[in-house]
Order: C-alpha cells, then sequence, then structure tokens
C-alpha cells in the first residue's frame, strides 16, 4: 500500500517556527516530484511549496517566499516554515506525481493524510 504520511504539525505562536515532514513507503518516490499543499477552513486548497525530483527546481507560492524552504530526501520532504502567520494556519497536505507542474498545480496522484498547523496571534 502506497503512503505519504505527514508530521510535525501542531499550534505555533506568529512569528514563530515549525518543520514539517513527509515519508512516503510502499513505493519510491525518488524520480517524483514531491510538495505540499493547504487547505484552510472554507478555501479551496492551495499550493505552498513543490520540488523536482533531482531537488534542483523549487516552486514557491508568493505567499509563502521568503519564509518558507522545501527539501527533501529520497523518498521523504520537508518543509520549513519561519515566521509563522496567522493566515498560515490550516491542514498541510503532502503531494507527490511524475510532473514538477503537476504538484504545483495541487493535482497530484498521491497524497497524505494531512497535518493540521495552527497560528495563533
Amino acid at each position: 500500500q502506497v503512503q505519504l504520511v505527514e508530521s510535525g504539525g501542531g499550534l505555533v505562536q506568529a512569528g514563530g517556527s515549525l518543520r514539517l515532514s513527509c515519508a512516503a513507503s510502499g513505493r519510491t518516490f525518488s524520480n517524483y516530484a514531491m510538495g505540499w499543499c493547504r487547505q484552510a477552513p472554507g478555501k479551496e486548497r492551495e499550493f505552498v511549496a513543490a520540488i523536482h525530483w533531482t531537488g534542483a527546481i523549487k516552486n514557491y507560492a508568493d505567499s509563502v517566499k521568503g519564509r518558507f524552504t522545501i527539501s527533501r530526501g529520497k523518498d521523504t520532504v520537508y518543509l520549513q516554515m519561519n515566521s509563522l502567520k496567522p493566515e498560515d494556519t490550516a491542514v498541510y497536505y503532502c503531494a507527490a506525481d511524475g510532473a514538477l507542474a503537476v504538484v504545483t498545480g495541487c493535482r497530484a496522484g498521491y497524497w497524505g493524510q494531512g497535518t493540521q498547523v495552527t497560528v495563533s496571534s
């Protein structure tokens, strides 16, 4: 069974930091793009960050540029989130797909179950 399992979410004050992790099992994603999308209550799922399977290309949403950093291992992807704001509050989903553009569009074929990030003001 193919799984993407996120961890690292939680409650943090504005200005704080969190590091999200996503580990894949059931198959290798070493040649897949991986990334993160998020969904706040009452809103559509939106792109956060994505990374090419080589690690050489990284895409970020404008709203997180300069604050969030995506990185990856063979079958893992991480999201370092600094200077968090209340508007970053959402469920964060790990995603994987063969094409970076598909992950960037939050249309990936593989998804995790999500991890809650709550930023208090």
